[in-house]
C-alpha cells in the first residue's frame, strides 16, 4: 500500500508517517520510482506507535521498545517497565507541580474576591 492507503487505514497524517520513517520507527519498502510501499504490518506498527505516543513515551523511547513489542507480548520486553516506571514518576512530579499552583491560584482567587467583598465591588 502507498503512504495515503496507510494514513487512511491508521488516521495518522502523512506528515507524521514520514516523521515515524525519518525517526527510524517505520520503514517502508522503496518502488523503483523512489515511492514509499508499505505492507499490511504497517497498519499494526501505526498503531503502536500511536499507543505509545498517547501513553506520553517520546519517538526515542518508542524506537527503543518498538520491535520487541511487536515480536513479543509486552511483559517479556525488559525495557518497557523501566520506561514505563520512568514515566510514571515524571507524570506524578507533573501532577505535583501543577497541584501547587492550582493550590496558588485559588488562593489568589480567593484573596482578591475577599478583598473585592470588602470594599463592595462585584465580580469582573
Amino acid at each position: 500500500m502507498n503512504i495515503g492507503e496507510l494514513a487512511e487505514r491508521t488516521g495518522v497524517s502523512i506528515r507524521s508517517l514520514r516523521y515515524y520513517e525519518q525517526k527510524g520507527l517505520l520503514t517502508p519498502l522503496r518502488k523503483e520510482n523512489g515511492y514509499r510501499e508499505y505492507t499490511p504490518f504497517a497498519v499494526e506498527q501505526v498503531q503502536a506507535i500511536q499507543l505509545y505516543l498517547n501513553l506520553g513515551l517520546s519517538t526515542d523511547e518508542i524506537s527503543g521498545i518498538l520491535q520487541c513489542v511487536l515480536q513479543n507480548k509486552e511483559a517479556f520486553c525488559k525495557d518497557v517497565l523501566p520506561i514505563y516506571q520512568q514515566k510514571l514518576q515524571e507524570i506524578d512530579k507533573q501532577i505535583q507541580v501543577l497541584t501547587s499552583i492550582r493550590a496558588n491560584l485559588t488562593e489568589r482567587i480567593d484573596s482578591i474576591l475577599f478583598e473585592r467583598s470588602l470594599s463592595g465591588q462585584e465580580e469582573g
